[in-house]
């Protein structure tokens, strides 16, 4: 996040190879557990279908928004760079802490209890089996990063490959074992005031877009190739989402897509017995330690900056020497990710919880995003870039306007999850300020140079 000008690099992905990469960080562990939370929150299956749907479209309006910033504005430091650049540095401590105290933490914790529900088909330990599954898991992995260990840089498109044969897998095997659609099941829902909420968890499950503004500088030819992998990436992940979630709905129905915690699992088991089952949770868990172990990586060296930067946190800035790990920056965010598993183990649903507590403050920064494009197009309105975002303002009128509905959806449809949320990125502000008294103080001490 510091404000460097980033590091050169070739372009060399094409249009595939981005749009494969965009496929890899959208799809994730969350579109095993999303569905059942998705359904408890929809009246009718047309209406479970078409708010999938509805997500992929605010996705790409999203992604195309992006994609004028990140090719206007390259930077390491994505949304911390446009946020502070469009409203000085005050908002983007808070969204640096809000990174480190909620929208990073409260996010692999929510991947943790996600991978501790399907670990426990495999081990089950009792009631809080999940909450134990996930704390193991976030331990372990904490203690790799402290060991320096490094991940393969070479394996994105081979996760991509099996994570899209896997969910064709499993519709193909859906549709095998189906018996077709309940009655009715596709007819008009009545209305749901809930809808909001499931497209809470619809977009967790698109989520990962955004990293696109850290590979736009990869890519040959910016300009006119990055409309083909937004649009390309973006349907292909929309029509495999409909394609599974129709399978789902198609073997347990709206009712029995409630009822299950871990659908896909549950669906192989109906088809290959309990092995299939074991299989599957097996899958799901290899993909959610993966993605804990990125988000692990990219939200320590985020902190790390933060404490590179910001004088209150200086604690988190330095690295080990000998194994380049920012030791106190992984065990400090371990931490808070451990506490928020504890919190989520004692209330009703430790995943549903982690959601509720990320999305308001994750929207209200991502409608904040939208707003700085307007900013940066009147602040700088001869200013060349290498892509213009389509149909402006039309187009990013309305990822405003949908990231404000998701604002309001989050706090109005949730529980206590989603206000400790926001209080804890409040406490950004004392802390700011208090950090800025501490500075100007100890600059007047030192009197002139």
């Amino acid at each position: 996040m510091s404000q460097d000008a980033g590091v050169a690099r070739l372009p060399t992905l094409s249009v595939l190879q981005a749009s494969a990469m965009l496929v890899g960080m959208v799809i994730g562990v969350f579109i095993f557990k999303a569905p059942s939370l998705v359904a408890w929150n929809t009246t009718g299956a047309l209406e479970f279908l078409a708010l999938w749907a509805a997500g992929g479209l605010i996705t790409l309006i999203g992604a195309l928004c992006y994609a004028e910033l990140a090719t206007s504005y390259p930077h390491s430091g994505g949304e911390y760079h446009y946020l502070t650049r469009a409203y000085g540095r005050p908002l983007g401590f808070l969204f640096a802490w809000g990174r480190m105290t909620v929208i990073q933490t409260g996010a692999i914790a929510a991947v943790a209890f996600a991978y501790g529900d399907y670990a426990s088909v495999i081990l089950p330990l009792g009631a809080q089996g999940p909450a134990i599954h996930a704390a193991v898991a976030v331990a372990v992995l904490t203690a790799v990063h402290l060991l320096g260990t490094r991940q393969s840089a070479n394996t994105q498109t081979l996760l991509t490959a099996l994570e899209v044969l896997a969910l064709l897998a499993v519709s193909v095997i859906g549709f095998i074992i189906a018996r077709g659609l309940p009655s009715g099941a596709l007819t008009a829902a009545t209305g749901s005031e809930q809808a909001g909420l499931a497209m809470v968890f619809i977009l967790l499950a698109y989520g990962g877009w955004n990293e696109l503004s850290y590979i736009s500088g990869e890519m040959r030819d910016v300009k006119r190739t990055i409309a083909r992998v937004l649009i390309l990436g973006t349907l292909a992940i929309t029509l495999l989402y409909l394609l599974v979630n129709w399978a789902l709905l198609s073997v347990f129905g709206l009712e029995g897509l409630r009822k299950t915690g871990v659908p896909v699992s549950d669906l192989v088991g109906q088809a290959f017995g309990q092995a299939g089952a074991v299989v599957t949770a097996l899958m799901v868990c290899a993909m959610a330690l993966s993605t804990m172990n990125a988000s692990i990586f990219t939200g320590a060296r985020t902190n790390m900056a933060l404490g590179q930067e910001f004088s209150t946190f200086s604690g988190l800035g330095p690295r080990n020497q000998r194994t380049g790990t920012p030791t106190n920056a992984v065990l400090a965010q371990s931490a808070i990710v451990l506490a928020l598993i504890a919190f989520g183990a004692i209330t009703r649903n430790g995943f549903q919880n982690m959601v509720e507590y990320t999305a308001p403050v994750f929207w209200g920064f991502m409608l904040l995003v939208g707003v700085a494009l307007f900013i940066f197009r009147v602040r700088e309105p001869a200013r060349e870039m290498a892509f213009r975002v389509p149909l402006y303002p039309l187009t990013p009128a309305l990822w405003c306007a949908a990231a404000l509905y998701m604002l309001y959806s989050s706090v109005a449809y949730t529980g206590w999850g989603a206000l400790i949320g926001m209080a804890v990125l409040g406490l950004g502000v004392p802390v700011y300020l208090a950090g800025r008294s501490a500075t100007a103080r100890m600059a007047r001490a030192e009197g002139p140079s």
